[in-house]
């Protein structure tokens, strides 16, 4: 039996082979038959990479990153945890972590089976912070990873899609997630990650049609009318600040 959202404002669900899945505002996936919260792309550790390389960003993205993922484990007293690959932004991303932090990762593996899948940046999660490591996990009807390929059933990041959405004389952007009821692509939760625009043949290549978006507000999360999507300006992500 499916064990019901504690919190009444989750109300947008989707399907993905059969399964029943809601989309987070924070930008993870819960998925409640499994009692499994699914994260993606945390890239811990980026302001620390990006300061060694002389370009300053504030000190502050991991410990806002873990702030996120405490609050949903603490919401939804998931079984398992999934985090989807790019967990940490680069291989010594852990010796940059705190002491502190290093702690409150232990803490969060220790309460569930955690999951670390091995993205392009950390193919090696630390195994000595709780957790298990894993290329591609398989459960039930889904297989997760951290690129996609297109695999029925798939749920993978990398990506770190966001939708421009047109409306009212201007445009939002924001983290998404994009399905066709086949496989779907999780949007980033790290702080200080940036994304790829769904219309970018990077993204839609890997969907055959029915594309669903579903984009994170705030608070909320909002299917999106694909009929408002448009291309970004400027694609910015692909300069400094972001690669895949």
């Amino acid at each position: 039996m499916s064990a019901p959202l504690r919190n009444t404002g989750y109300t947008v669900q989707l399907h993905l082979r059969g399964e029943l899945f809601t989309p987070l505002a924070q930008g993870a996936l819960w998925w409640a038959a499994e009692r499994t919260l699914v994260v993606s792309d945390l890239h811990l550790e980026k302001g620390s990479s990006y300061a060694r390389r002389g370009q300053l960003l504030p000190p502050y993205d991991t410990s806002a990153t873990l702030k996120l993922v405490e609050a949903l484990v603490a919401e939804f007293a998931p079984d398992c945890v999934i985090s989807l690959g790019d967990s940490f932004h680069d291989p010594l991303a852990e010796a940059r972590l705190s002491p502190a932090e290093r702690v409150r990762i232990r803490a969060l593996t220790a309460q569930t089976d955690w999951v670390w899948v091995e993205g392009n940046h950390d193919p090696d999660p630390p195994a000595h912070l709780g957790g298990r490591g894993v290329k591609v996990l398989r459960k039930g009807p889904c297989v997760f990873r951290h690129e996609p390929t297109g695999e029925a059933g798939e749920l993978s990041g990398h990506l770190h899609p966001v939708a421009r959405v047109r409306g009212r004389g201007r445009s939002l952007r924001r983290k998404c997630f994009v399905t066709d009821g086949h496989r779907l692509i999780m949007p980033s939760m790290g702080t200080f990650t940036g994304g790829l625009n769904i219309l970018d043949d990077a993204v839609s290549r890997h969907f055959t049609g029915g594309l669903m978006v579903f984009a994170a507000g705030d608070a909320h999360v909002h299917m999106v009318d694909r009929r408002l999507l448009t291309h970004d300006i400027a694609n910015t992500q692909r300069g400094g600040h972001w690669r895949l």
